[in-house]
């Protein structure tokens, strides 16, 4: 039996849920008879298989004292928990590096615990934060970079609600996953009180009723940021987490020094600083299953989350480039169109390798040394056909692709930009854009949520065999500073 210590006890769980719930009917059919002794005999296999891997556990557990015993020194005695003295040790917390937050936090998702009677708001928050950093390593159904991923969220971006860590501890909790695992499989009357006091929880958190918030560590936001994005523009921009409807930033221009006298009253050096707002907007997706897959389907509940990250990434790379900034968010070429930022090309209605040295030229210094090229690969292909014959413009070989660098800056893809134009008929064609992308931020709400449908209907209103799930979350995007970017505009005209 290839089940691992987790998955055993969560089968267990929906065994005993679903013997329990053969056993209230009063007249069990052939069937359900089938069904009950093999539920019995299954629950007792995977029952042994779990007690041979506590079994094993444990002796690793002694093995380990063991040898924390061997090396420890023998006259570092010290309190237990609670302030008592005692004969024995603690946990050496250099060997055992989790054993603090063992002792501190045996159940992290366990808010009962919290003390909030006589203290101070950013006591409580400090409180909720650690738990959920501790709920983050404990937390089942993550790797590594998940895990990581998510800290950095919790350090970086709470605020002083506490809103991500609350969001956090109640939707990473083991009950909470297997509650939303279930409905997510179709199988919500097997839910537990245990856990379906987590989804009313979790549901406390939402802004709107209906719908389940995708566990924390399934969550598209954590998941995209972890594994890495296919939307290049998403790799190079500034990435904030947003805790509300609109994110609220601080930029400034450049702090104007001066020459000053020798005991002279300093002049006024003051800078300017502005609020840029970033608004976030609804996003809406849906992913169809067939009856048949979602019971074949292994591990249904990772399947629904990567599609859903996959979903949202092939949506975003475009709204990132052409978001109109109505319901969506404002792409880059939006934000720079008609602005002092857009660049005409050398000779009208040509491109040629001076337009590129002219783009280069006309942004800033400052932004240059991070500067990151964003074009269609179309238009790199006419880059690539400037110069044939290995002179100056050559850009490299046809076959050298890797890493992608145009003038030794990074060249972006995006299918969204202007890959052609028309010298027929009147219009602008933005074919690239180069700049600082850390200027153009990205806001992520984190919680996505997700509605089961049970059963989907034809045009004749009878069921197709399939069901889904709708899920929506919401994200923002803009320039904060159009002065770090230069976009070429090949503009026609009849």
């Amino acid at each position: 039996m290839e089940l691992s210590h987790s998955q055993a006890v969560i089968r267990l769980n929906d065994i005993k849920a679903e013997l329990e719930r053969l056993g209230e009917k009063d007249d069990l059919t052939t069937e359900d008879e089938t069904s009950f002794d093999e539920l019995t005999r299954e629950f007792a296999e995977v029952d042994g298989h779990r007690r041979q891997l506590e079994r094993k556990s444990a002796l690793e557990r002694v093995r380990s004292a063991t040898k924390t015993t061997e090396r420890r020194p023998a006259a570092t005695q010290v309190r237990a928990i609670g302030g008592s003295s005692t004969g024995d040790y603690d946990t050496d917390p250099i060997l055992n590096p989790d054993s603090v937050e063992d002792c501190r936090f045996r159940n992290p998702w366990d808010l009962s615990e919290v003390r909030t009677f006589g203290q101070s708001k950013a006591q409580v928050a400090r409180e909720l934060s650690a738990r959920a950093k501790s709920a983050v390593e404990k937390m089942g159904g993550a790797n590594d970079a998940v895990r990581a991923t998510a800290t950095h969220i919790l350090e970086q971006w709470d605020d002083g609600d506490s809103r991500i860590a609350r969001l956090c501890l109640a939707t990473s909790s083991p009950e909470y996953l297997r509650a939303w695992s279930k409905v997510a499989a179709g199988r919500g009357h097997m839910i537990s009180p245990d856990e379906q006091k987590a989804l009313e929880r979790a549901m406390s958190l939402t802004d709107s009723a209906g719908g389940y918030l995708v566990p924390f560590q399934l969550d598209p936001t954590v998941i995209i940021t972890a594994n890495g994005s296919r939307n290049q523009i998403r790799q190079v921009a500034r990435q904030v987490v947003a805790t509300g409807d609109t994110w609220n930033g601080v930029s400034s221009g450049a702090v104007a020094w001066s020459w000053d006298a020798e005991a002279t009253e300093v002049s006024d050096d003051a800078t300017t600083f502005a609020q840029p707002q970033i608004p976030v907007y609804k996003a809406a997706g849906f992913v169809p299953i067939s009856i048949e897959a979602l019971e074949d389907e292994a591990n249904v509940t990772q399947e629904v989350a990567r599609l859903l990250a996959f979903g949202r990434d092939v949506l975003e790379s475009s709204a990132f480039v052409t978001g109109t900034g109505v319901g969506q968010p404002t792409g880059i070429v939006t934000a720079l169109a008609g602005t002092s930022s857009e660049i005409a090309t050398t000779t009208a209605e040509t491109f040629a390798a001076a337009d590129i040295y002219k783009l280069d030229g006309a942004l800033p210094a400052r932004y240059r040394s991070n500067a990151s090229w964003l074009a269609n690969r179309g238009i790199y292909n006419l880059v690539r056909q400037f110069d044939t014959n290995g002179g100056a413009q050559l850009w490299e070989r046809i076959n050298a692709d890797v890493p992608p660098m145009l003038l030794g800056r990074p060249a972006l893809e995006s299918e969204d930009m202007d890959a052609s134009w028309n010298t027929a008929a009147a219009g602008d064609n933005y074919i690239s854009v180069y700049g600082d992308f850390s200027n153009y931020v990205i806001a992520d709400r984190v919680g996505m949520t997700v509605e089961f449908i049970p059963h989907l209907v034809g045009a004749n209103r009878r069921p197709t065999g399939q069901r889904g799930w709708y899920a929506y979350y919401r994200v923002g995007a803009d320039s904060v500073n159009d002065g770090a970017f230069r976009m070429l505009n090949l503009e026609t005209t009849v």
